[in-house]
């Protein structure tokens, strides 16, 4: 089994409110004017990242889930259980929300439902997030919609570099204008419109919307999610904890020198957000800078990583 990591080649999705910051602050050669998301972790079909380097070159994340679980710690899902993502949110997005396993299972055959979080890498002064809503029932909810009284509905939160943002399933939600952020998510793409500002895409065409299903999956009330970051301070490191939820696990960690990780019994999806440097297994070394994306195979083993930068490390809950 190869136990080194597995970089992956990022999948660039063109959307109606994205824009060039991807290339602009990590260099990745986006291949339309308005690129909303690199999908950098990714087995979806709607968008499968393939292997970089190593024996797996050229095969895609699934084909690995499917052939090689022997990397993964033999898990029982049928696909790839996650899926890493950067936003480009140039302009606002849609109110959206998300359906759970059991409903996304029934109603769009999707193994996953889709809970999900954000971290702020940058965004422009003023900027918010939509993030839950203010209906008391779901009587109340249906009428505020159907009155078109979204701004006594809606819940706006300013956000700066460095935020985090837990999104579980049936939360109300949107990135608003000038935000990048790094999400990371269940391995669905099924989104259920709420309200999209009445925009029209290159057709003319207003995009469709949602709303029985939406309707179906909102919470009711809104309950929210506080997030209380775990820090731990080592020699030449600070590790995060942001989260441990029932579908991830999201860190960052920031090293400033040589430190050695000990042997962890799971994979890990791991994002290169700033910086640059070098990680070394079993005598061998692979450098990395930040816009990378990679894999560390489980059971891995002790690791040693070397240079400055910052990682936003991820895991499905152990097998």
């Amino acid at each position: 089994m190869s136990l080194e990591p597995l970089f992956l080649k990022p999948v660039f999705q063109e959307r109606l409110w994205g824009g060039r910051r991807l290339q602009e602050q990590f260099h990745y050669p986006v291949p339309f004017e308005k690129t909303g998301e690199c999908w950098a972790i990714s087995a979806h079909p709607h968008g499968r990242c393939l292997v970089k380097n190593g024996p797996y070159q050229g095969k895609n994340l699934q084909e690995l889930w499917e052939n090689h679980q022997e990397l993964f710690g033999d898990r029982k899902e049928k696909t790839f259980p996650l899926l890493t993502k950067l936003i480009d949110a140039s302009s606002d997005l849609s109110v959206q929300v998300h359906p759970d396993e059991t409903y996304a299972r029934v109603h769009e055959d999707e193994e996953h439902g889709k809970t999900e979080c954000w971290y702020i890498l940058d965004c422009e002064p003023g900027a918010e997030i939509i993030l839950g809503h203010q209906a008391k029932s779901k009587d109340e909810l249906q009428t505020m919609i159907r009155e078109n009284r979204w701004e006594d509905l809606l819940q706006r939160i300013p956000v700066k570099p460095g935020d985090f943002f837990y999104i579980p399933s049936g939360t109300v939600h949107a990135l608003g204008a000038g935000i990048l952020v790094l999400e990371t998510q269940q391995s669905s793409d099924v989104t259920y419109r709420l309200y999209d500002y009445d925009r029209v895409d290159q057709n003319g065409q207003k995009r469709e919307l949602h709303l029985d299903k939406a309707l179906d999956v909102i919470r009711v009330p809104h309950r929210p999610e506080p997030v209380v970051p775990q820090i731990i301070q080592q020699k030449n490191a600070v590790f995060t904890t942001f989260l441990k939820c029932p579908w991830f696990t999201v860190e960052k960690w920031e090293i400033d020198g040589t430190v050695r990780i000990p042997t962890i019994e799971n994979f890990l999806l791991v994002s290169v957000i700033g910086g640059r440097g070098q990680i070394r297994i079993n005598r061998r070394t692979a450098s990395f800078q930040k816009g990378d994306h990679f894999i560390l195979p489980f059971l891995t083993g002790e690791f040693q990583l070397s240079g400055q930068f910052t990682l936003m490390v991820s895991q499905p809950p152990s097998a």
